[in-house]
């Protein structure tokens, strides 16, 4: 029985080789243990609170920590057994692959989580999430570079060479794409500085538009004819750009001329009329109305109030009701509007006449 167990297979005996198998199997049958009670207690325990971080530890714990719990398992009991210097670096290199693997994918996974729960805390957190994903790549590069950098180092390769020619490539890259890095930090500054988001309703120059997707190097705006108007992040970072959205309520200013025909009767009415109309509008809060000054052909008049939203059409609507009120008030009132008049003077030899003439 004993020669038995003294069969050698890969320079191993059959004994060793089964408490090997042995170790392996009770490794994994604890962590199926720990996976079916504990881990499911936790889930239905974390179920239970307001917050969701329990359940991305416990998810982490479920997709990365337990398949690297069973490699681990199987490369501790393997380093019970007698190999060649071949195999033990093999063994010893593919364990290291997928340590770095599981650990960077955890690292990156928590990133993520940190990003997405510090957005939610905000309005509009869907729309910002979209354009947190820019950031995300660019920070997943990073770790996994690093990573990548720290299995060399372990592998036992000298890495200093490696990052010196990294920092020398990097700077040959930043010299060649300068437009592009800085259309990449100015991605940044509008992720952290947030000027505007996806949904805003902004202005640049003579174009208008929502802002659509906002990505690491340009920024896609729909404009109001249709078209997609796309522009680089530095131009935006750089420009002055109006942000409707942000608009608490919009201030509207609009004026009036009627004929100097009008009564002063009729003109110290006209301010009463127009507050009445505007004051009638739950949506518009009126602020001020003056005779504002007498012009060439005309009785000027200017009127200011706020309308509570900062809805284009909302505005435009009111906007022209109030306009059709007026017009129907001052025609009850037999108040004309003034349009541009002249009045010519012809001088004759014998006798001097006056002459109107509308034009």
């Amino acid at each position: 029985m004993n020669t038995f167990f003294e069969v050698t297979f890969l320079n191993n005996t059959l004994l060793k080789w089964i408490i090997t198998a042995s170790i392996v199997a009770i490794s994994f049958l604890c962590i199926k243990i720990f996976k079916s009670l504990i881990i499911k207690k936790l889930k239905k325990w974390a179920a239970t609170t307001k917050t969701n971080w329990d359940n991305f530890v416990i998810d982490v714990v479920e997709k990365s920590v337990i398949p690297l719990l069973y490699i681990s398992s199987c490369y501790w009991a393997l380093l019970s057994l007698e190999f060649n210097e071949t195999v033990d670096k093999v063994i010893h290199i593919a364990y290291l692959f997928s340590f770095t693997f599981f650990v960077l994918k955890i690292i990156s996974a928590a990133f993520k989580k940190f990003v997405y729960s510090y957005i939610q805390r905000e309005e509009d957190s869907e729309s910002k999430q979209k354009q947190a994903g820019g950031l995300i790549a660019i920070v997943n590069i990073i770790i996994w570079i690093c990573g990548i950098i720290f299995l060399i180092d372990n592998m036992g390769y000298n890495v200093t060479t490696l990052i010196a020619g990294l920092g020398v490539g990097v700077i040959a890259i930043a010299l060649a794409a300068q437009a592009v890095l800085g259309d990449l930090f100015s991605y940044f500054v509008i992720f952290f500085d947030r000027p505007f988001e996806i949904g805003d309703y902004v202005s640049l120059g003579s174009d208008s538009g929502v802002i659509e997707y906002i990505g690491i190097k340009t920024t896609r705006i729909r404009t109001l004819s249709g078209e997609q108007l796309i522009c680089s992040n530095t131009d935006l970072t750089n420009s002055r750009l109006h942000n409707y959205k942000r608009m608490e309520k919009r201030r509207v200013v609009f004026h009036l001329g009627v004929t100097y025909d009008t009564s002063a009767a009729q003109l110290s009415k006209i301010p009463e009329i127009v507050q009445e109309i505007i004051t009638l509008r739950p949506e518009l809060q009126y602020d001020r109305g003056h005779f504002s000054g007498f012009g060439d052909f005309s009785l000027n008049f200017e009127f200011v109030y706020f309308v509570s939203s900062p809805d284009y059409n909302l505005y435009m609507e009111h906007q022209q009701g109030i306009y059709l009120d007026i017009f129907t008030a001052f025609e009850k009132q037999s108040i004309d509007f003034a349009f541009p008049t002249q009045t010519l003077v012809i001088n004759k030899q014998k006798d001097d006449s006056k002459i109107n003439v509308n034009t």
